[in-house]
């Protein structure tokens, strides 16, 4: 295995499986070939629109479109199709920083293949010795979405109507109990982004990444039941469980890598594959 193996197993969506999802005179989304079919079906939201789906007509407003789409979007959670309903909405936008067309529920937007943002978080520590200690989360066993799997100290995604800092305190917050002047310490560094094909559609998505450096006795504990438990390690060990095994869920993944790369622990003269791990972390 090696690095490259994780970029390409997020980076795994084949776009011949996919026809656009257009609407406000762009294209919004990615809809997989198998299921154009039952959004048309749904004509008070969407239309076929050559060999892919459009928005309905009149619906070039963003609270109409967003009403619209809401409604089928319930209809096809309620057959099945879409699952996890969280009441929770992710904009629909060209890009980040763009005015948001239109609102969607998070379960459904990869049913849409619309991108979302998320911001992810690593909480390391200087040890004394000058090398770098990572807190690794293990997600827990229940969670409806990779359970047990491996995850960044901090992460989650980017829900509508919240700035993207204030949204990365208030999951250090329930994440990991890290207080809140400690958690504005964070730095951005950066982002990630990829094309990830999974059963409900498409995760054309990109994340926000920040690092924070954490006092040696600081321990997090989560308080929203979403983590099993967290464990310190040498960045080195986090390195060689990423490189050398899935055990990371697929985009937390490419996070670490990412971080590896700036804290100069993967280097050109390290890795013959360097060149492309850095660009593989920015595939879209």
């Amino acid at each position: 295995m090696s690095f490259l193996d994780r970029i390409a197993a997020c980076n795994n969506a084949d776009m011949a499986d996919y026809r656009p999802l257009t609407g406000f005179g762009r294209r919004i989304g990615w809809v997989r070939r198998d299921r154009l079919d039952l959004l048309a079906a749904h004509a008070g939201a969407f239309r076929r629109d050559g060999e892919g789906v459009a928005l309905a007509s009149g619906l070039e407003e963003s609270e109409r479109a967003t009403a619209a789409v809401e409604a089928a979007l319930r209809d096809l959670a309620a057959a099945g199709h879409i699952a996890g309903w969280r009441d929770e909405r992710y904009r629909v936008a060209d890009r980040f920083g763009a005015p948001p067309l239109m609102a969607v529920e998070r379960a459904a937007a990869p049913f849409l293949g619309v991108r979302s943002w998320g911001v992810h978080m690593n909480g390391y520590v200087r040890r004394a010795d000058g090398g770098l200690d990572l807190w690794i989360a293990e997600r827990a066993h229940d969670k409806p979405t990779y359970p047990g799997e491996l995850d960044n100290m901090v992460a989650g995604g980017q829900p509508e109507g919240l700035g993207v800092f204030d949204n990365l305190v208030k999951e250090c917050a329930e994440e990991a109990a890290i207080p809140e002047l400690l958690a504005r310490t964070a730095r951005p560094v950066g982002a990630i982004s990829y094309r990830h094909a999974l059963e409900s559609g498409l995760k054309p998505d990109e994340m926000f990444c920040f690092d924070l450096e954490l006092p040696d006795a600081f321990t997090p504990r989560n308080t929203d039941g979403e983590v099993r438990a967290f464990m310190r390690l040498p960045a080195e060990e986090a390195l060689a469980i990423v490189r050398d095994s899935a055990r990371f869920k697929f985009n937390c993944a490419l996070v670490l890598i990412d971080f590896f790369v700036r804290h100069g622990l993967i280097g050109p003269d390290d890795d013959p594959d360097y060149a492309e791990i850095c660009r593989g972390l920015r595939a879209t």
